[in-house]
């Protein structure tokens, strides 16, 4: 019997406390970008990010502490969260990011736009003779 990663009942015994989430992610070419995973039964259409501007998606919303796989959706090509700190491989050959709900306050899933490499982008100085 296969039951699909279906045993994300972490918080069972928890009660109904609900921890803050913000997913980010940033791809200058998007036209849609998503969420799916065990926390909305891999619907895509359940957790749109919305557009912040300039290539900047962003959804916030809550979940129970536990462990999540999950993956975002663009443009309908289902990819892993690039920042995401872990991945499993899922059985369509892809690969799912690992969310890591807990208790404390500062548990948010937060993809710094720092870690891109952006900033760097204008470092040409060393060009001028």
């Amino acid at each position: 019997m296969n039951h699909n990663n279906k045993n994300h009942d972490n918080g069972k015994g928890l009660g109904p406390h609900q921890v803050p989430i913000r997913f980010e992610f940033t791809h200058p070419a998007a036209a849609t970008v998503s969420v799916a995973g065990c926390f909305n039964n891999w619907q895509p259409e359940a957790k749109p990010l919305h557009s912040s501007g300039g290539g900047h998606w962003v959804k916030e919303t809550v979940l129970s502490p536990g462990t999540y796989e999950y993956c975002f959706v663009v443009d309908g090509r289902w990819i892993p969260d690039p920042s995401a700190l872990e991945s499993v491989p899922n059985p369509f050959g892809g690969r799912n990011s690992i969310l890591r709900v807990t208790d404390s306050s500062d548990a948010r899933h937060l993809v710094d736009a720092a870690s891109f490499p952006l900033k760097n982008a204008n470092k040409r100085k060393d060009l001028t003779p």
